[in-house]
């Protein structure tokens, strides 16, 4: 009875040891899994490089020159030359209207070019007034100019190289100095407008290269240089226009048509990180990165500046050489402890 009972106590304390040395390893375990368990990463070193400086704005191609083709004053018009979509040349003969003025105008000037060569043959003869000469030329002078009107106002010439981009009358009607008869657009070369930001203004000069690309002509790409910049600054909106040519032989480009234009304002050393690093705060503009420093990830604030090639330029918030987050840092968070890896 005695044996049994030292049996039963000794089976009782193992027990207790054992269910001691169980809970010991269970508070171990759990303590372990309490422990943040270190990220793994990867990082590179922050370094600087040159980026080039430039712009997209968006912008409407324009004709070079705009010319709208009509006589001084009402008539009807007795020949149409051209139609809308025709290449015209300087000086080309677009329309004539009634000639009965203008053959009037001829007449007469015929007949002041006789009498004055008459009356010079008197005077230089010595038989009439230098006044009377002075009347004759007068009087030619007088019909000449107003044949000269007519005649550019009856046959209507294109001032300028271009396309017919309107014709407002027909053979026949009556012009009525409503719109003109024609409309004509120099296309070679076009030209654009852009409002670049007052912070850049000082930037560009005039016979900058830009590069522009159009909707309408995917894949291409089009070269033009700034022409001239505008001397004042739109309070409103802050920027300033300068004008881009953009020489189109080939008259690819159209008026109106919608593009692109890059325009450079030179290079700078910047920071530059892949646009993996920069992390964004939900619900506002921050954008962070992470750096590592002890083994633990901090978060920096940065400000970013140009966007290329799947890269951001750092304006500020890194330093060269500190250890940026390029892979697993969206998952972070400021503090968090870190392992590096290749």
């Amino acid at each position: 009875m005695k044996k049994t009972i030292i049996i039963a106590f000794a089976a009782l304390v193992l027990a207790g040891c054992a269910q001691k040395k169980n809970s010991q390893e269970q508070a171990a375990a759990a303590a372990m899994a309490a422990q943040p368990q270190a990220q793994a990463v990867k990082v590179m070193a922050a370094a600087k490089q040159d980026v080039r400086q430039d712009g997209v704005y968006s912008a409407t191609v324009q004709a070079f020159a705009v010319n709208n083709i009509a006589p001084q004053s009402g008539g009807r018009i007795q020949k149409i030359n051209v139609e809308v979509g025709d290449f015209v040349g300087k000086g080309q003969v677009l329309a004539e209207m009634d000639r009965v003025q203008l053959d009037q105008a001829k007449l007469r000037l015929s007949n002041a070019e006789t009498e004055l060569g008459r009356i010079k043959q008197l005077y230089e003869q010595g038989g009439l007034a230098q006044s009377d000469y002075e009347a004759a030329e007068l009087n030619f002078q007088v019909s000449k100019s107003t044949y000269d009107n007519l005649l550019e106002n009856t046959i209507l010439r294109s001032p300028i190289s271009g396309v017919v981009s309107a014709r407002n009358y027909d053979r026949g009607d009556m012009y009525g100095m409503a719109a003109p008869i024609f409309t004509v657009q120099q296309i070679t070369p076009v030209k654009i407008l852009v409002g670049i930001s007052e912070g850049d203004y000082t930037k560009v000069k005039k016979g900058d290269n830009v590069t522009l690309t159009v909707d309408a002509l995917p894949g291409k790409t089009f070269s033009g240089s700034i022409k001239r910049i505008y001397p004042t600054i739109d309070p409103m909106t802050h920027t300033v226009n300068i004008e881009v040519n953009v020489p189109n032989q080939n008259r690819e480009l159209r008026p109106g048509m919608y593009a692109k234009v890059n325009v450079t304002f030179g290079h700078s050393s910047s920071i530059v990180v892949p646009d993996a690093a920069v992390v964004r705060l939900q619900g506002s503009g921050q954008r962070n990165v992470f750096v590592v420093e002890n083994g633990v990830a901090v978060q920096r604030e940065v400000t970013l500046g140009r966007h290329f090639d799947s890269q951001y330029e750092i304006l500020s918030g890194l330093e060269v050489g500190e250890q940026v987050v390029v892979k697993g840092g969206s998952a972070l968070r400021n503090g968090a402890a870190v392992e590096v890896i290749e």
